[in-house]
């Protein structure tokens, strides 16, 4: 059990990237007061928090009734995830954030960032969806359940308090040390993608 925990805390954690919402949402929160960002960044996470909870209760449904199988799902995801990885190893992600945390900021009439782009795409986006439903379709039973439903709430809880202390946390890590970080965080990501895979190429095949 804690090895899963382990393991799908270091998932979501690269997937969600706490430390690399937070410098976008201060970019993005900038102008509101500090009560108005706190009510963004909760807003932000908890609209995050139904909308993956949703996919781990419902997704294994939604995809039997499409007449997609679990299998296919793994592959399909690893896949996903391993494009997100390379991003990541290459900086690709961060710009591509960045440039649409600018175009939110340049439209003047958008005020509230908490749902577009904070809550989806950025904290619930495809990945982190995706890899949700990895997880939850690799443990059966209430425990493993329970444990990977643990480490998302945990890493939910740590990207709200990362939004809630933007600020001083782009002071102290600085953009060349979020570099570093991004991007061993990348090859992490690109290792379990990559497992994703084979698990599903094994089951598939029987």
């Amino acid at each position: 059990m804690i090895e899963l925990y382990i393991s799908s805390l270091i998932t979501f954690f690269v997937v969600i990237d706490p430390p690399g919402c937070a410098p976008i949402y201060a970019g993005l929160s900038s102008g509101a007061s500090p009560a108005n960002r706190r009510a963004m960044a909760i807003r932000a996470v908890l609209v995050a928090a139904a909308i993956l909870f949703a996919f781990a209760a419902f997704g294994e449904v939604l995809l039997k009734s499409l007449g997609i199988s679990l299998d296919s799902f793994r592959i399909a995801g690893g896949i996903m995830l391993f494009l997100i990885a390379l991003e990541m190893v290459f900086e690709k992600r961060t710009e591509r954030r960045e440039d649409r945390a600018a175009k939110v900021a340049a439209t003047p009439e958008v005020e509230d960032v908490s749902i577009f782009p904070m809550a989806m795409p950025m904290i619930a986006g495809p990945g982190s969806i995706a890899s949700v439903m990895l997880l939850m379709s690799r443990n059966h039973g209430l425990e493993p359940i329970a444990v990977v439903l643990a480490a998302l709430a945990t890493i939910l809880a740590l990207t709200l308090a990362a939004l809630l202390a933007a600020g001083p946390i782009m002071r102290v890590l600085g953009a060349k040390i979020e570099a570093v970080i991004t991007r061993l965080l990348g090859v992490l990501l690109a290792a379990l993608a990559v497992q994703f895979v084979i698990d599903g190429v094994k089951q598939s095949l029987g």
